[in-house]
Parts: structure tokens; sequence; C-alpha cells
């Protein structure tokens, strides 16, 4: 994943857009410090689409010796 200073990806912009649609997400820093991830629409919709686990759902599928649950 390539990097991106802010002040870089607000000068180019189309270019940051045209990288990401064609390598994938691209990583914006503020201050040297990662700030945001600009991601392709197609990613960015089966990343939304996930639903996350129930606590249940995560409890049995737990490999923790004590996460037991009544099925």
């Amino acid at each position: 994943m390539q990097s991106w200073s802010v002040q870089v990806a607000k000068a180019h912009f189309s270019g940051l857009l045209a990288t990401c649609e064609t390598s994938g997400p691209q990583l914006v820093t503020r201050r040297g410090e990662p700030a945001a991830v600009l991601v392709p629409i197609a990613e960015w919709r089966k990343l939304s689409a996930k639903k996350p686990p129930t606590l249940k759902e995560l409890l049995r599928t737990s490999k923790h010796p004590r996460a037991e649950l009544e099925r």
C-alpha cells in the first residue's frame, strides 16, 4: 500500500484516486502517522456489506477452553 502525506494527497487527488483504482487501497498520513485509507468502491461495498459477528457467534467459535456455550 502506497503512502501519501495529506499535503501531497490534496495537491494530487486525481492521481491518488487513479492509483487507488488501479493498485488498491492508499494510505494517507498526517505528520507521519496513518490518518485514513482510500479504498476502491468495490472493496468498500464488500467490507460494508459484511455484518459483524454476534457475541454468541464469537464465543461459539472461540478456541478458548472457557468459552463454552449451551448449544
